[in-house]
């Protein structure tokens, strides 16, 4: 009798500790759960993401600025269309990232702001960078090649270029050259300030993820 006794007494106990060792376990599990939905520890990832996609940003813009100078047309557009394609996902990303930011999940409308400010600057300073090298591939006006196509050839070489200059006494040419150099002054300026800022918001990120790991 004393047997059975201890035996059914041995069972309960390990029953126990079964369940007691589940209670243990179940427990990690909702720790481990926890750790993982951390919404603030979520939203250095996005934010580092984010980080990451304008580093690839610039060392496309490296790209376009070194082929510009050293590659010939063909190669060079050839160049063009691959970093369009580079920037374009990169803008898809972002637009991911500032959707999820705007989302239930994290209603972080300030973040989401930032990273639609960023996107404004980007688009800028893209079509200034774009402005900057066209005016630079067809140089100062009175610094141009010209077309000798027109001019007559008899004895001598009697150029219509020479001719249309000394008609205008260069005052075309004069003004012309002028509003070159303020077209280049504007969007060099442009590319400039669009830089600046768009640094300003990175900072302004890397401020919130240190916050963020504070807590």
């Amino acid at each position: 009798m004393k047997k059975k006794v201890l035996k059914i007494t041995s069972r309960v106990v390990q029953g126990k500790e079964k369940k007691d060792r589940m209670e243990d376990f179940e427990k990690k599990v909702r720790i481990s759960d926890g750790m993982e939905v951390d919404p603030n520890l979520q939203i250095v990832s996005l934010l580092r993401q984010f980080l990451r996609v304008q580093q690839r940003r610039a060392e496309a813009y490296a790209k376009l600025k070194k082929g510009f100078s050293e590659l010939g047309d063909s190669a060079y557009q050839q160049l063009c269309n691959e970093i369009t394609v580079q920037f374009n996902d990169c803008s898809k990303e972002v637009l991911a990232l500032e959707s999820t930011f705007l989302s239930p999940s994290y209603c972080r409308n300030d973040l989401a702001s930032l990273l639609r400010s960023v996107q404004v600057q980007e688009k800028q300073k893209l079509h200034l960078t774009a402005t900057v090298q066209v005016l630079k591939k067809a140089g100062r006006p009175s610094e141009r090649l010209v077309s000798h196509e027109n001019c007559k050839f008899r004895n001598q070489h009697e150029c219509v270029h020479v001719h249309e200059i000394t008609e205008a006494a260069g005052t075309e040419e004069a003004e012309a050259d002028a509003e070159y150099n303020n077209a280049m002054k504007e969007a060099i300026q442009g590319v400039q300030e669009a830089v600046t800022t768009i640094n300003e918001h990175l900072e302004e990120v890397r401020y919130e993820i240190a916050a963020l790991e504070e807590i």
